[in-house]
């Protein structure tokens, strides 16, 4: 028996598809949004989306194991980063400097374990976190507008939004894809 898990999608029109197109959430008919606002908004939805579907259906110890020692990536530590990411993206906006959710420095990572009430907690602590930074940019309609005190701009704080979801959601594949060999778009 061999602990490399075999690959696998459950997938039946496309094999190397995470899911059929037709139950994809993030498929939009072809359908793209209208506005640069817009279309950054639906990508990074997307990208949230892609971090969650990486994580569905795993129990908590699955979400925690990590891939590559010495390495701390996990799942769960994805979920929990992005938390403590977002809550930091406010900051940039000139909003009052918030305490970190997990503790110091790679806390998110180091105490991503596999205990059920740290995996609830992550998904709550990333939602609410996500919700406040949106809410936050939505009074931020003008993408050209700087903020905070390194006069950043609103459109340049999007994009970085995009980046940190895209980089993660590509670890997320091959995370996921070590815990149980399933892989796909």
């Amino acid at each position: 028996m061999s602990d490399v898990p075999s690959r696998w999608t459950p997938a039946t029109i496309y094999p190397d598809m995470w899911v059929d197109p037709a139950h994809d959430p993030r498929n939009t008919d072809g359908v793209s949004p209208d506005g640069e606002l817009e279309t950054l908004l639906d990508m990074l939805r997307d990208y949230r989306l892609t971090l969650l579907m990486k994580c569905d259906g795993l129990d908590a110890e699955q979400l925690a194991r990590r891939s590559v020692p010495p390495s701390t990536m996990s799942l769960l530590g994805l979920l929990r980063h992005l938390a403590e990411t977002e809550r930091d993206w406010r900051t940039w906006l000139g909003g009052p400097s918030l305490d970190k959710l997990y503790g110091p420095h790679d806390a998110d990572f180091d105490g991503a374990v596999g205990d059920p009430a740290v995996v609830d907690a992550a998904y709550r602590d990333l939602e609410r976190e996500q919700l406040a930074t949106d809410a936050a940019l939505a009074a931020l309609p003008d993408l050209w507008e700087r903020v905070g005190s390194d006069r950043i701009a609103v459109r340049e704080l999007h994009v970085h939004r995009i980046d940190e979801y895209a980089r993660h959601a590509g670890h997320a594949d091959l995370l996921r894809e070590c815990v149980d060999g399933r892989v796909g778009q």
